[in-house]
């Protein structure tokens, strides 16, 4: 296919940019631990700024992009698959990025394999070199993931044999399918909720939060999504039964994909059933899917109750920085109350996020995907623990629904933002923000220079 020239800059600019992260994270990535070198090393810090280099060209490609998409002669949804698949190339083989969760994901499923209860243990019960790559504050924690993903994850251990390079690669094919079908279902969502298809796929496949965190981190998030958006789009057909289904697959990945139920009820009503067989429909569906996938993955229930784990120190959630604030206050006034701070600011959250959802949903009844996003945004928001890809539950059906280009705006400033938050190795190590600054403010002389370059008249052209 013959791009625009300035289509193929983009798609240059941004495949310099993830061959960059892909390099970078050779040193600086969340490396297994055989491999991990000292933060101070030369080799290190050189890692970081090359990341943060590509992570910066990467955002710059997406952003002139999308200007393409708003422009006069948008490139069609086909181009912009192209330009994903491109961008996605180079961190297809590159170590974990930004997150050492899949170590956690593989352990797991080699718990599964092994018939252990992995929603009463954590990864150190496995033990062994899987559990070793486990970052220590879950290797005591139950998985708070449903029996889909779980059996998913068993059985790509035993098809690799706990072979930690084949599983890795494995663990990001799984992750590269769920982007697959999300990026499948973007565009006939986007035309049912009257969105540019082209728009809807440049702000919710192309993404950098989705290329550095479902790709390069392979984050299970791209499971959940993939099968919601899928399930939401044979919801808007003719087959709410099967909608039903895999949006229940999806919540049995992660949970807050529950909420994807209450859209497709939604669907079916607004084709013209009666609102008590949409929801006798999908409630049936959702049960028996729910005990036929738990039956054949063989782990039970247990993730139920799984699925109140820690939240880590390095937790930036709005709740949670309430709950430490208002706990530091009451330890410093000698209060008994302070171990309450952070639960009850918690139990506050779920709350206001209860009466959010209800509240957009009473707004945006007839608008059930807009809904459903911006219900997922507020799960996120309010949640006790957040992470930079959660940002994806809602940002993935607002790109698909919002017709409108100022909230577009909005969101893709939020996600490029929260696409610079997070170190290459997923830790907290605060002597990687000087390299990394030094690696974004490279990118940023390089691309400025090359846009000069290119304003700057041909030798020996006229005035």
């Amino acid at each position: 296919m013959a791009f625009p020239v300035v289509l193929r800059r983009c798609q240059v600019i941004g495949l310099a940019g993830s061959a960059c992260l892909a390099l970078g994270g050779e040193t600086a990535g969340a490396l297994p631990v055989a491999d991990l070198l000292h933060p101070a090393s030369a080799r290190a810090v050189l890692g970081v700024v090359g990341v943060y280099f590509g992570v910066v060209l990467l955002t710059a490609a997406w952003l002139q992009l999308g200007r393409l998409v708003r422009g006069p002669g948008p490139p069609e949804p086909r181009s912009l698959l192209l330009v994903l698949a491109t961008w996605a190339a180079p961190l297809l083989l590159a170590p974990p990025l930004f997150s050492r969760d899949v170590y956690s994901y593989l352990a797991q499923g080699a718990m599964v394999e092994a018939h252990l209860d992995v929603y009463a243990h954590g990864p150190a019960r496995l033990g062994g070199p899987l559990a070793d790559e486990v970052a220590p504050l879950w290797r005591h924690t139950g998985a708070p993931y449903g029996p889909v993903f779980l059996a998913v994850a068993g059985a790509l251990s035993a098809l690799t044999r706990g072979e930690l390079p084949a599983g890795l690669f494995g663990m990001r094919l799984v992750a590269l399918a769920g982007v697959a079908l999300m990026a499948a279902a973007l565009p006939r969502l986007a035309r049912h909720c009257g969105a540019d298809p082209s728009a809807a796929l440049w702000l919710g496949a192309l993404n950098p939060l989705v290329l550095l965190h479902l790709v390069a981190g392979a984050h299970n998030d791209a499971v959940m999504l993939g099968l919601l958006g899928v399930g939401l789009v044979a919801a808007l057909g003719r087959w709410p039964v099967l909608g039903a289904v895999l949006v229940t697959l999806a919540a049995l990945v992660k949970a807050p994909a529950a909420l994807g139920l209450a859209a497709v009820a939604a669907l079916q009503v607004r084709a013209g059933h009666g609102a008590a067989k949409a929801l006798v429909t999908t409630a049936v569906a959702a049960a028996g899917t729910t005990a036929a996938a738990t039956a054949v993955a063989g782990t039970g229930y247990g993730w139920v109750g799984a699925l109140n784990t820690p939240v880590s120190p390095q937790n930036w959630a709005l709740t949670t920085l309430l709950g430490r604030v208002t706990r530091a206050l009451l330890e410093h006034l000698g209060s008994d109350l302070a171990p309450l701070a952070l639960p009850a600011w918690h139990a506050l959250g779920v709350v206001a996020a209860v009466i959010a959802i209800a509240l957009i949903w009473l707004r945006l009844r007839l608008r059930p995907v807009y809904a459903l996003g911006l219900s997922l945004a507020a799960v996120a928001a309010l949640g006790p623990a957040i992470r930079p890809w959660y940002a994806l539950w809602g940002v993935f059906l607002i790109a698909a629904a919002t017709p409108s280009t100022s909230v577009r705006h909005r969101t893709a400033a939020v996600t490029g933002v929260l696409a610079l938050s997070v170190l290459p190795g997923g830790g907290a190590d605060t002597g990687q923000l000087v390299p990394a600054v030094l690696g974004g403010a490279l990118a940023l002389v390089v691309l400025v220079q090359a846009h000069r370059a290119e304003l700057a008249p041909a030798p020996g052209g006229g005035a």
